[in-house]
């Protein structure tokens, strides 16, 4: 029987193909670029077969290599799901939920505690990722997700309706440059969050000025983030005055830390919103359906705590 490479160097062959990089590769690993050019070096030595075509600008399967990369991603996908039915058949209460940055720093994490309350020998994973989870390869369970809503194949429930509106900390109301009219913005530090996708650009401030009646204005100038917690941080600090998502700044609200100095506010694009995402073949499983009605639950009370 000819002896198999080991699992890491099956997880190896996988991250490079998926990535088509050894250094991407690396930094899902967390391993060297090196390390896993080596790896792959001795996975062709030992099989006596290229797997990469390797050139100083991009890399690309051989044809061996693409039969090889199919079979092993196939293979660790199902042992990923056979061992994930296996933790769950033991420990019922277990629950891996990935999230969006954001809601996860912003709405979610402040809220957990209310999760346990209900079910306290929960054990709950949170990883955080801004990109469309894939069930089977990370042993996800449920998904509080952005975008447009087409999740094939998922149960899907939609959280939020966002609308956008300028919020800045207490002191800047009344600071050397008060905040009495949108005007009065022009005096101050605009905190940006810049996100275009699918031909949708989320509300900012240049549409935010053209809605409040203001045409002469700079809005290249002051702070830009790519995540919107990073944007509410910067006002909740002082920096400036940014535009809030109205779900991920109801808390800050609530306590202060924020308010809302002007009533023009603007929806986002139509059909992006945060969704709560599953497979429709383990929605009904026990801690999957208990986490998704207390998230709806959650976002309803937020819903009309906001209004």
């Amino acid at each position: 029987m000819n002896r198999l490479p080991g699992l890491n160097a099956l997880r190896t062959l996988e991250a490079a193909g998926r990535h088509m990089s050894f250094t991407r590769a690396a930094g899902e690993l967390g391993v060297t670029p090196a390390a896993v050019s080596h790896q792959i070096r001795e996975f062709e030595d030992q099989l006596g077969i290229r797997l990469f075509q390797r050139t100083s600008r991009k890399m690309r399967h051989t044809s061996a290599g693409e039969i090889l990369h199919a079979a092993v991603s196939d293979a660790l996908r199902s042992i990923n799901s056979t061992v994930a039915r296996l933790q769950k058949s033991t420990n019922k209460q277990r629950l891996k939920v990935t999230a969006a940055p954001s809601i996860t720093a912003k709405w979610l994490v402040p809220r957990l505690d209310r999760f346990l309350y209900i079910i306290p020998d929960a054990d709950v994973r949170i990883d955080v990722s801004p990109l469309s989870p894939d069930f089977a390869r990370d042993d996800i369970d449920i998904a509080i997700c952005f975008g447009d809503g087409a999740y094939p194949g998922m149960n899907i429930d939609q959280l939020f309706e966002e609308t956008v509106f300028p919020v800045c900390s207490p002191a800047l109301l009344s600071g050397i440059r008060p905040l009495r009219q949108p005007q009065d913005l022009q005096g101050h530090t605009l905190i940006h969050f810049d996100w275009q996708a699918q031909g949708a650009t989320w509300p900012n401030w240049r549409m935010w000025m053209h809605a409040a009646g203001i045409r002469d204005f700079d809005d290249s100038r002051g702070l830009h983030f790519s995540q919107t917690s990073l944007a509410i941080q910067a006002a909740v600090d002082g920096h400036g005055v940014a535009l809030g998502d109205s779900t991920l700044v109801a808390d800050d609200i609530a306590a202060g830390r924020l308010v809302q100095p002007f009533d023009v506010a603007l929806k986002g694009p139509s059909h992006f919103a945060y969704y709560v995402i599953s497979p429709r073949e383990t929605a009904e499983e026990p801690m999957v359906r208990a986490f998704r009605d207390w998230v709806l639950s959650e976002a309803e009370q937020t819903a009309r705590a906001r209004s």
